[in-house]
């Protein structure tokens, strides 16, 4: 590969005929395409040295224990990290149009991951559109039930589960029709020409699914701006990688890297730990484990009201959780819709009963929330004065 001017190195079988069908052509491999295939003769080398490294500063060695059948243990965070990417296209500009900005994916990315899509049709996708797609994707592929999600700067403003796109997309877009303008909606079942022919009232950016009618196609021909992606669903299971997730995140912090395993907690209605004098009704538990779900998606401070699955009002990204729990119910209100006999989750714990009483006020009967403060008694002592079912998670869902 060094000598690239001299030799034509074909690593791959996709190489093959393009090669052959040059020399069969000109008697020869042009400097381009020797080029070409030098850069990625060393990519693949890179590729596989980068594994060696990654895999041997992984291990824990132990002289003591070699033998032929031993199998060293592994860290999940090696001493030197070579994550290969490799670039799939370059972006019109970043978050902002003075960034200039490229999309990456793994060598080789999980099933039903965003980067494995196909776009049916629509403009180039934005840097934002692709963060704010991954957020809805992620979202809306946690629920077995058909599902709906609607999300703007990577928050999802409308969440619902139906008996079918029309009905999730509906219940989903209730939530927040202001915020829903110039949204991300990504589903999770097939889209068919009656759930297209409502959707296609909005002004949407992005639209996601893992199925299309021909019909619900034609709907959107007329919407030719809108950016269609058909993903598939990933199989599903316990492991981050089976749910279609990256097994490792990874945030940029200044010259370094911050790591760390997917959150991918699924919480079940075992897990579940009721500390108020109040039972939950068993509406209550479903309200409370989909609120739980949505809430986990939610940049925090999370505050999520739900009721009959879906999204009542959504309050995201706050400094302060109190200030989450008034904009969730002001946003409730503004959307005309009655926060009575509501579920809530809070991504973290309450520090003090204030916000509790704040969603008590609003309408709520029912609050799911980690527990784990100091003052854990205190805020299960309000929730039996207000009269309200409290369910305690133990998991923690900080998003930033």
């Amino acid at each position: 590969a060094k000598n690239w001017k001299d030799v034509g190195v074909l690593t791959d079988a996709s190489q093959y005929a393009g090669a052959l069908a040059e020399l069969q052509a000109d008697g020869k491999l042009s400097d381009k395409t020797k080029f070409a295939l030098s850069v990625a003769a060393f990519n693949r080398i890179s590729q596989y040295d980068g594994a060696i490294s990654d895999y041997l500063s992984s291990v824990t060695f132990k002289a003591d224990r070699l033998c032929a059948a031993y199998v060293p243990e592994r860290t999940l965070f090696p001493g030197q990290s070579n994550s290969q990417f490799t670039k799939l296209q370059d972006l019109r500009y970043g978050e902002n149009a003075h960034q200039q900005a490229a999309l990456y994916r793994d060598l080789y990315p999980a099933l039903g991951s965003l980067v494995t899509a196909t776009q049916l049709q629509g403009k180039e996708l934005s840097y934002n559109n692709i963060a704010d797609a991954d957020a809805a994707w992620e979202c809306v592929k946690s629920f077995t039930e058909a599902a709906c999600v609607i999300v703007k700067h990577a928050n999802p403003c409308g969440v619902a589960v139906g008996a079918d796109a029309l009905e999730a997309y509906g219940k989903a877009f209730k939530t927040d029709p202001t915020s829903a303008f110039g949204g991300i909606i990504a589903l999770n079942c097939l889209l068919d020409e009656r759930a297209a022919l409502q959707i296609s009232k909005q002004f949407v950016e992005v639209l996601m699914a893992p199925s299309f009618t021909p019909e619900a196609l034609e709907v959107f021909k007329t919407k030719v701006n809108v950016r269609i992606l058909q993903i598939a669903l990933p199989p599903g299971g316990d492991t981050a990688w089976k749910q279609g997730r990256n097994l490792i995140d990874i945030k940029r912090v200044g010259s370094g890297l911050l790591m760390q395993t997917a959150d991918n907690h699924e919480l079940a209605l075992a897990d579940l730990k009721v500390v108020s004098q109040l039972q939950p009704t068993p509406a209550q538990l479903q309200d409370l484990l989909f609120a739980w779900k949505v809430a986990k998606y939610v940049k925090s401070n999370a505050i999520v009201f739900c009721a009959g699955g879906m999204t009542m009002g959504v309050g995201a990204g706050q400094m302060s959780r109190l200030d989450s729990a008034r904009i969730a119910s002001i946003k409730a209100e503004h959307a005309g819709l009655s926060l009575k006999g509501t579920a809530v989750a809070s991504d973290a714990f309450f520090p003090f009963r204030d916000g509790l009483d704040v969603v008590v006020d609003a309408g709520a009967s029912c609050v799911i929330q980690p527990g784990g403060s100091m003052r854990d008694q205190e805020v299960i002592a309000a929730a039996n004065e207000r009269g309200v079912v409290m369910v305690l998670s133990g998991v923690r869902h900080f998003r930033h």
